[in-house]
């Protein structure tokens, strides 16, 4: 039977009068991987920060296993700016850095009553080699600098080193809240496969359907403040949860017909009604709640059509840019189709943003033009374009840009209708912008930028933040969208149902024009990869192959004299320095050295590990050819 990690009951949160959930209760075990799915301002990130220990809550039980190693992935991690990569990693407050703080603390006090119970802890979560494990999964993350500031970080890599100090540990249990927010496509591929192939148990909220598709086996929706659970992933999910949705509107149904009967009756009863009825009056204001539920999901409904677009909608005409080294555009030139829907993929850095900063008019190309049709009339949702005026109310932000949109045919939503379609119910359009969500107000932004009516859409990662609710209905909206659309995201699941041509930015200046998705382009690039490697073995010269083979043939039979006096050496040598090491370790956990004999004793502790390791790849490598 899976050891219980984790057991939360009857689980309370509000806010004043708002309820994000009521008596919820649900337990995760050993081995068990769970995406957390709701409508944004319904609390998945107030759920990981009460499990984290990081916000209260007014009831209900949450219970750890002891002695469980559990890490916790913020969505906006944030660090000193002054720190380095590396001092960051001993500043994440994680078990293994308080229990090197509390090691450092002893050694350099008088008091060593507690050194030995520190020993032991030392010991059991390896935090000797804390370090060079930090430095490993860094590398594996593609931050090279370790001395890198903080300050000096872009989004993506900030993530990454947040997510470094996650994986560092060895934790039992993770908690990652949007995980692949600001990684490129290379890291969370990386990430999802690191996922999949490790025993980790998992709680996780991602809006990223392919990654919880493929890491989780278990969802977990909140929903109306109840929470719901499904035994199997996304797919699984999507299935249940539609016979859900369906059953519910039957009921409801079944309670608007049964409620329609009863008020008749009601209304027919004479105003001295006798004790006999009262249960049947009593049943008929219950049977009015639940007539009275919402018997849809309130989903998002952009039924808008974009204003009239020409032929001509932009040439980009020998089109050069670079920062310094770094090449964006080089000779780029591109004629862009009418009703197109075009997405941009690449790595950080590539240049994806500054290509639509460019097309925006927000940065000047080197060299080259862009030439934009008059009919064009853009909608742009950037990256850093969420800045509303916090004191504002919901309904005013929308109002300041239109108080109404002309649908076409005749037909016009007001300010208020229009905000109701993004799920912004009346009592919520009245509230304060500081009082939304981060994803709400993600929603309200998108807002902004469509009730302007554009006929050519640029969204430069418009799936940050937006709950999975708000993308199916923002995804069936641009597939029926009349007018041009230029998205930058590195949601998959996204660009797969939404583009049908592709601009994959490879960095310095290498741009791929793909007619396709982005799944048909990642089967196209690895059938690429592959024939060029085919076609680089083919392309070697046959007399070098049997020499190559003869060359390490005669080195694996021979060592050099240097060579196999090292590996003798390095042979005798490194059972020595092991057992150097565990008889300070031994030392260190008796208790009886002095504070001078404990400093001594840990500095010689790290130097033996790193020398044990460099000798070790040594000898692995003379083993090759010995």
């Amino acid at each position: 039977m899976p050891v219980s990690f984790l057991q939360v009951d009857n689980l309370t949160k509000s806010f004043g009068d708002l309820v994000l959930f009521d008596n919820i209760s649900f337990g995760l075990a050993e081995g068990q991987r769970i995406g957390l799915i709701a409508k944004n301002g319904s609390g998945k990130t107030t759920l990981l920060n009460i499990l984290a220990g990081k916000e209260s809550y007014d009831s209900g039980s949450i219970v750890f296993r002891r002695d469980l190693r559990v890490a916790y992935l913020e969505q906006d991690p944030f660090y000193d700016g002054n720190l380095s990569v590396i001092e960051a990693c001993f500043q994440s407050g994680n078990d293994i850095t308080e229990l090197i703080a509390q090691y450092e603390k002893v050694i350099n006090s008088t008091d060593h009553s507690n050194l030995d119970a520190i020993l032991q802890r030392m010991d059991m979560l390896q935090a000797w080699e804390y370090e060079h494990r930090a430095k490993q999964i860094l590398a594996q993350l593609k931050i090279k600098d370790f001395n890198q500031k903080i300050s000096e970080l872009s989004g993506g890599q900030l993530k990454r080193v947040a997510l470094a100090n996650v994986l560092i540990t060895e934790p039992n249990l993770i908690i990652l809240d949007e995980p692949t927010n600001h990684l490129d496509l290379d890291m969370v591929e990386w990430l999802e496969d690191y996922l999949q192939r490790s025993r980790l148990s998992l709680l996780m909220v991602t809006h990223d359907r392919y990654f919880l598709d493929r890491v989780c086996s278990e969802i977990i929706e909140i929903d109306n403040k109840t929470l719901y659970q499904y035994n199997g992933n996304y797919s699984y999910y999507l299935e249940k949860r539609d016979e859900r949705i369906s059953a519910q509107n039957a009921e409801i149904d079944r309670a608007n017909n049964l409620m329609r009967k009863e008020l008749d009756w009601m209304r027919r009863q004479p105003q001295a009604r006798g004790t006999k009825a009262k249960s049947r009056i009593d049943a008929f204001y219950d049977l009015e709640k639940k007539a009275k539920q919402q018997r849809d999901e309130g989903n998002v409904k952009l039924e808008m059509k974009g204003s009239y677009i020409g032929n001509k909608i932009f040439e980009a005409k020998h089109v050069y840019k670079s920062f310094g080294n770094i090449k964006i555009l080089e000779d780029f030139n591109y004629i862009f189709a009418r009703y197109e829907k075009l997405g941009i993929v690449g790595n950080n850095g590539t240049g994806k943003s500054t290509f639509i900063k460019m097309l925006m008019g927000e940065v000047t190309p080197d060299k080259g033009e862009f030439d934009i049709g008059e009919t064009v009339n853009f909608g742009y949702y950037s990256q850093d374009g969420l800045v509303f005026d916090d004191q504002l109310k919901v309904i005013d932000v929308i109002r300041d840009i239109a108080e109404v949109i002309d649908l076409g045919n005749g037909n016009r939503l007001t300010a208020s209708q229009f905000l109701q379609h993004f799920l912004f119910p009346p009592e919520k359009q009245h509230n304060f912008v500081y009082k939304l969500s981060g994803g709400e107000k993600r929603r309200l932004y998108l807002c902004s930028v469509l009730i302007k009516n554009p006929n050519f859409l640029v969204l430069d990662e418009p799936t940050n933040d937006l709950d999975i609710m708000t993308l199916n209905i923002l995804e069936e909206y641009l597939q029926q969208f009349r007018g041009c659309v230029i998205i930058v995201s590195h949601d998959r699941y996204f660009m797969d149902k939404v583009v049908d041509h592709l601009l994959a930015f490879k960095g310095q200046a290498q741009i791929k024009d793909f007619p396709g998705n982005y799944s048909d382009y990642r089967e196209w690039n690895e059938i690429q990869t592959e024939l060029e490697r085919e076609k680089a073995l083919l392309d070697k010269p046959k007399a070098e192959k049997p020499q190559v083979i003869e060359k390490q043939s005669a080195e694996k039979k021979k060592l050099s004299y240097k060579e196999r006096r090292e590996f003798e050496e390095l042979d005798a040598l490194i059972p020595q320095l092991e057992a150097e090491k565990a008889q300070i370790e031994a030392e260190l956990s008796s208790g009886s050295l002095s504070n001078d004999e404990l400093i001594t004793k840990s500095n010689r502790i790290g130097e033996l590990i790193s020398d044990i390791e460099i000798k070790t790849m040594r000898w692995l490598e003379l083993s090759e050819l010995a």
